[in-house]
């Protein structure tokens, strides 16, 4: 089988006290879309009707060559659901963004991806891997929330044919966040890994519940009020009963709050009632027993609020209780000291204001 491919550059100036030239920093990009038994045909098509994006680039003739193995590696879960861990890090040039698990699920007629991960290069790579197991119709990509190290990889997956589902305040939530995550993870991922990467809107949301039919199995998405953040929504996987929580659940990597730490602590509630036997977190795992497989992020939550409390009763500022609040916990996680203090400050003015 033949792939599409071209290489993107960017044009970087050199250090001119040094007396260096500008240079290229350029990256090989797979253009999904394209496969087929021959290369010629492959070729025609891409040259034919080349994705939009390359014209905004500094790219090169597109080109055929014949599919390489995927990089990213997946566990089967259960028949026909497979999860990548990502990474317990900072996003970086070595990982490229892929510090966030991604799962798939195959049915009789198409398949569902599961969030993306943090860059082009890493949704192309998911399609490498999907590709090295099925080869039927890739028809749904599913972000379970709006950060970047979940999205950044979706655009490579709509070109191979999924359609993009969101929770109803996914659009709004990315078109106000694009410029600064494209700024933000740019700088942490780097160039040339980065090259390719943007944020691209959902094709259609969920404000509450839908079911979708992969062919002789179905699953389930649920979108819920604010808690990890304000664009949170899960898949149940119904013949498995694998719940794919998104970052509702974290194991092992620290949480991060962007949302609301009371609608969190309730959504987690509401979750493990949910009909699962095990859970796939947004982080950590990658597959867990449910709802056991919640209890360190639960006991992380009490304890931010039980501390937020004792903080606000004895007058503390908000700089002095950041330091105190969670602290108990930072030999459970890791990339505490990264993530604990933000979370102390989203909980300290969430409550103060009770």
């Amino acid at each position: 089988m033949f792939e599409a491919f071209v290489a993107i550059c960017l044009l970087a100036s050199g250090d001119a006290e040094a007396g260096t030239q500008a240079q290229q920093r350029c990256r090989t990009a797979l253009l999904p879309g394209f496969a087929s038994d021959s290369q010629a045909d492959c070729q025609a098509g891409v040259r034919a009707r080349p994705p939009a994006w390359l014209a905004k680039t500094s790219a090169g003739a597109p080109y055929c060559e014949p599919r390489p193995p995927t990089r990213l590696a997946f566990v089967e879960a259960a028949p026909g659901l497979f999860v990548h861990r990502g990474a317990i890090a900072e996003p970086d040039a070595e990982n490229a963004g892929d510090v966030s698990n991604i799962a798939f699920v195959v049915g009789a007629d198409s398949i569902a991806v599961i969030d993306a991960g943090g860059s082009r290069q890493v949704g192309e790579q998911v399609y490498l891997s999907i590709r090295a197991i099925s080869d039927l119709p890739i028809s749904h990509l599913i972000l379970t929330h709006m950060h970047p190290d979940h999205v950044f990889g979706a655009e490579p997956l709509r070109e191979a044919g999924a359609q993009i589902v969101g929770q109803m305040n996914l659009p709004r939530a990315l078109a106000d966040r694009a410029g600064t995550y494209e700024t933000s993870f740019g700088r942490l991922i780097g160039a040339p890994a980065f090259l390719g990467s943007r944020i691209i809107a959902p094709d259609r949301t969920v404000a509450t519940s839908e079911r979708i039919d992969l062919g002789s199995r179905a699953i389930e998405l649920k979108a819920w009020p604010t808690a990890h953040t304000a664009t949170d929504m899960t898949v149940l996987d119904l013949s498995s009963e694998v719940l794919i929580a998104g970052d509702l659940v974290f194991h092992e990597h620290a949480p991060a709050l962007d949302g609301s730490l009371k609608g969190w602590r309730s959504v987690l509630g509401d979750l493990s009632r949910r009909p699962a036997r095990r859970v796939v977190p947004g982080h950590g795992g990658p597959v867990l027993d449910w709802p056991r497989g919640a209890e360190t992020l639960e006991r992380y939550l009490a304890v931010l609020e039980t501390d937020t409390r004792a903080a606000l009763a004895a007058g503390l500022t908000l700089n002095a209780a950041a330091a105190v609040i969670g602290a108990g916990e930072a030999g459970h996680w890791q990339l505490f000291d990264l993530y604990n203090p933000r979370n102390a400050t989203v909980a300290f003015t969430e409550l103060e204001w009770e």
